[in-house]
């Protein structure tokens, strides 16, 4: 068995990104180009973000159901705007059974168009509003670059999915999903994001508003990591989601759509990785302590026992822990691997740590070295340590966002700021200047903070005036 050790950060930050998924052990490639292989140790990361967020969304009131993967292509063609908008990325079916269909089918890249369809079913009445969906699913959006967790023809995500009487109700719909993805973010992922609008040519295809949480990694690109878009009556329209109201008449509902996806696994690596691998928030960690008994032979007998007994505890406490039992294996390579997995918690047991009664830990960043906790006093005093790494990893990420950000009001500045960050400017919000700034530098406007100081101004790029009255965070993104 062996690791490798990966390409810096400084050095290629793409290709750390590849080996670092890889040697962690996070996923594998799939068989079809673009596909990849959740492997346990990254599967569990998806399962603890997912019990989080799915507990929010139960406890808002939604209900979980489960939507046919295979759509007809009829559905999409209904919304034009859409079906524009994912026409590259659609994976379709016209051969089933041995022979070719009547209709085509489409691979479900996300589910407007199906649930719309049920919903005017069983929409009667305003009695039956809101209705609040989410599905838990797998998508195929054909990925012409794919990057492991972070664009795959195949990835995993939840979408919800609801109806509502008015504007007013769906919007507040839409802002709750969006400050539930900052939750997970902020509190799981150690990310801190930045909440905000789309600007029109970055909407959704379908949407009347469509608002994100946009995280920076550590290379100073943006990463989006989750979306909620308010749908207007647009899709209510074609597939005729309507009601009766109080009065008698026939309305049309007001609906919305929300996602988070897989990709905030990659949000959570780039976020926090290093030169010698992951690095984990606690909350999201497989394992948030790995024990690591030293020795071989009888002394091992007695380091792996007394490993698996602080185990036992550790988990009555509410750890995940593992003990690092391959006592074949020398105690530098354990912790290098170890770190390359980005384990919060590192403890150490050795003989004379066991004669003096006590664990040697070590944490997988910050400058406070190894320390000795006795060892009776572990299970109490971890949970603390856990919860500490968790805010400094928050904290850290913070402060290289704010570092790396910066308000800007002239062209050449904006260039040398987004090759290297983030840049808030002010903007005209017209699609052709947007498009001239992604020519020349690849960046993009990533929202519109919905926190921001009033501002108004020149536009930095064509001198033409702002148009949303505070400043737009611009930078390149995933």
């Amino acid at each position: 068995m062996s690791r490798e050790g990966v390409t810096p950060q400084s050095e290629d930050f793409s290709a750390w990104y590849n080996e670092v998924v890889v040697q962690a052990e996070l996923v594998d490639r799939g068989p079809v180009r673009g596909t990849m292989v959740i492997r346990p140790y990254g599967y569990r990361m998806w399962e603890l973000l997912q019990a989080d967020l799915d507990g929010r969304i139960k406890e808002a009131g939604h209900g979980n159901a489960c939507f046919p993967m295979f759509i007809p292509e009829s559905y999409f063609k209904r919304e034009a705007e859409h079906v524009e908008g994912f026409s590259p990325e659609l994976a379709v079916v016209t051969v089933a059974g041995g022979k070719e269909l009547e209709e085509p089918l489409v691979v479900r890249p996300t589910s407007e168009t199906v649930i719309g369809e049920y919903m005017a079913k069983w929409i009667d009445s305003h009695r039956d509003l809101p209705l609040l969906l989410n599905q838990w699913a797998n998508v195929v959006r054909w990925e012409l670059r794919p990057r492991m967790f972070l664009r795959t023809t195949e990835f995993l995500w939840q979408e919800g999915h609801t109806a509502h009487a008015d504007e007013d109700d769906a919007m507040r719909e839409t802002m709750w999903a969006l400050d539930a993805y900052a939750g997970v973010a902020r509190e799981l992922a150690a990310m801190p994001v930045i909440e905000g609008e789309k600007t029109p040519s970055e909407r959704f295809a379908g949407a009347v508003r469509t608002y994100s949480i946009e995280g920076m990694m550590r290379d100073g690109r943006a990463l989006q990591a989750g979306t909620s878009h308010y749908l207007g009556t647009n899709f209510a329209k074609v597939f005729d989601i309507q009601y009766q109201d109080a009065q008698g008449d026939l309305v049309y509902a007001h609906t919305t759509s929300w996602g988070m996806s897989t990709r905030m696994i990659g949000g959570v690596i780039m976020t926090h990785g290093d030169d010698k691998g992951l690095v984990l928030p606690p909350r999201i960690a497989t394992y948030q302590v790995v024990i690591v008994p030293i020795g071989r032979d009888e002394v091992a007998e007695r380091t792996v026992a007394a490993a698996r007994e602080l185990a036992d505890r550790l988990k009555k406490a509410g750890v995940r822990v593992h003990v690092d039992e391959r006592t074949q294996l020398r105690p530098g390579f354990k912790y290098n691997d170890w770190e390359m997995r980005g384990v919060p918690i590192r403890l150490e047991i050795g003989a004379r740590d066991l004669d003096a009664g006590v664990v040697t830990l070590a944490r997988r960043l910050g400058d406070q070295g190894k320390e000795q906790i006795p060892l009776d006093q572990v299970p109490e005093v971890l949970p603390g340590v856990l919860e500490d790494f968790q805010a400094f990893l928050y904290t850290r990420a913070e402060q290289y966002r704010d570092e790396h950000t910066a308000d800007i009001d002239d062209w050449d500045s904006f260039r040398t700021q987004v090759a290297e960050g983030w840049a808030r400017v002010l903007h005209c919000g017209r699609t052709d200047c947007e498009d001239e700034i992604k020519a020349d530098t690849a960046a993009t406007p990533r929202v519109v903070p919905l926190e921001a100081p009033e501002e108004t101004g020149s536009c930095f790029r064509c001198g033409q005036p702002s148009a949303y009255g505070k400043r737009v965070i611009f930078g390149r993104s995933y």
